[in-house]
């Protein structure tokens, strides 16, 4: 009679993890920032039927990379435990971190099931507040873990060059056409340090705009109107450096005399 094969506990997570962690890096990354007036979300998708970014609730939204089949299924089912929740209580009890702790706990239980492979997904959750103060990102890796992330976060493909990116660019008060720039500036900046050009057709973005009068604020941004502030953002990096060389000319003109 041959001896079974033995794995450890600690072997068998870790190869689950490491299992999990290839899929999700294969996924093309999204990019969640905060700006002046809420928060927006920034995915390289071509795809206008296949959405990596959804509206949850009120104020909450959902961003995920990884297998569509898998995230799709835990975004249907937050938009169910929301519905729920907000008719049962009332819709201000619908927040980000309960959503976050329900998929904490989804995760977590098929993540550590010897029965089912670990869902190759990475979530991030964001909700709008009153004020910037007041706004909410949470992360959410394959194993269930929660982060709880402030001004900018990316999750997918390249996600530690990318983060590396923004946290030395993001700072608090950028308006959408900064935020939505910096965004592709990251996604558009490949392992190698090469930068590749992101047209509006290959990208899916979206916010919550606090200052919008209705219940809902969750938005996507198409069209003319993702073009126009994708141009506007070259626009004043344009005028950025135009300002910036008259400084010099004038500082010169002025050390001359």
């Amino acid at each position: 009679m041959s001896t079974p094969f033995y794995v450890s506990p600690q072997q068998a997570m870790a190869d689950r993890a490491e299992y999990a962690r290839k899929g999700i890096a294969r996924g093309r990354s999204v990019v969640v920032l905060q700006y002046d007036n809420g928060v927006v979300f920034v995915a390289e998708n071509p795809s206008r039927a296949l959405h990596k970014v959804s509206e949850i609730y009120d104020r909450i939204a959902f961003a995920a990379v990884g297998k569509y089949n898998e995230f799709e299924n835990l975004r249907i089912g937050g938009v169910r435990y929301a519905d729920l929740r907000g008719y049962t209580y009332d819709r201000d009890d619908v927040t980000a971190r309960g959503l976050a702790n329900v998929y904490a706990q989804t995760l977590g239980s098929i993540f550590s099931s010897a029965a089912e492979k670990p869902y190759e997904v990475e979530l991030i959750v964001a909700e709008v507040g009153a004020g910037p103060e007041d706004d909410q990102i949470y992360r959410l890796p394959h194993d269930g873990s929660i982060v709880d992330e402030h001004g900018s976060v990316a999750v997918g493909g390249n996600a530690d060059q990318i983060s590396s990116y923004l946290d030395q660019r993001h700072r608090d008060g950028m308006t959408l056409a900064e935020a939505l720039k910096l965004a592709v500036e990251s996604l558009a900046r490949d392992t190698n340090g090469s930068e590749r050009t992101l047209t509006a057709e290959q990208l899916e973005v979206a916010v919550l705009d606090r200052t919008r009068p209705q219940q809902r604020k969750f938005k996507r941004l198409l069209g003319r109107q993702l073009s126009r502030l994708l141009e506007a953002g070259a626009g004043a990096e344009a005028s950025d450096l135009t300002k910036d060389e008259s400084d010099s000319d004038a500082e010169e003109q002025g050390s001359g005399d």
